[in-house]
């Protein structure tokens, strides 16, 4: 865990809020799949993804106290510490809830049964600290926008149509992150509290 952290946790009672991720940088591709988006909808209001802050989430907890962080980094350590790295690949877009009812634009993740396993064995170790994530299924997706209103939903239609199976770019996972989030009126901003490697031991 990061001296940030550990200096941090000296002061009492802390909260902080508190998510599991895969950190992507953006490719080539992916740059200008989210510029067509943002162009193709540029009248209608949505918060767009900062490309330096997108992520693979594998688990949200929100506001976390001090000891608990310090036994998710001691959890994380032993859980990705010999899991071996692996590859994702980002392929296609859409949208949740659903076409007739968006709130989130998302590049797709193919389906991997390492990175599947690498969820699993987090939220077991989750469990095995007192922290239940309730979540039914895993769906792994990269939130390129938070759709506040639309005007329309023709143009929305048009341009994940036109990227729901492109592949869009290949990502070597060799660690893991605990990430902070601090919500500001700017948008959100991520500090790195921990990384933790999947090398093979």
């Amino acid at each position: 865990m990061q001296e940030y952290c550990k200096t941090g946790l000296k002061q009492p009672n802390m909260v902080k809020r508190i998510f599991i991720a895969i950190k992507i940088e953006a490719g080539e591709v992916l740059m200008e799949v989210m510029s067509s988006l943002m162009t193709s909808l540029k009248s209608e209001s949505i918060k767009w993804t900062d490309p330096q802050n997108v992520h693979l989430t594998l688990a949200f907890l929100g506001d976390t106290e001090e000891e608990k962080i310090v036994a998710l980094d001691s959890m994380l350590t032993g859980k990705c510490l010999g899991f071996g790295n692996f590859e994702i690949i980002v392929k296609g877009s859409g949208v949740f809830r659903n076409i007739n009812d968006p709130r989130v634009i998302w590049a797709g993740i193919e389906r991997s049964e390492k990175l599947e396993l690498l969820n699993d064995h987090i939220l077991k170790g989750l469990r095995e600290i007192g922290i239940e994530i309730e979540r039914p299924d895993f769906r792994p997706h990269l939130t390129l926008g938070r759709i506040r209103h639309l005007k329309s939903d023709l143009a929305l239609k048009d341009v994940i149509t036109r990227y729901n199976s492109k592949l869009i770019q290949r990502v070597q996972v060799a660690d893991v992150i605990m990430f902070e989030s601090t919500l500001l009126r700017t948008g959100p901003v991520y500090t790195i509290i921990g990384k933790y490697s999947l090398d093979k031991i």
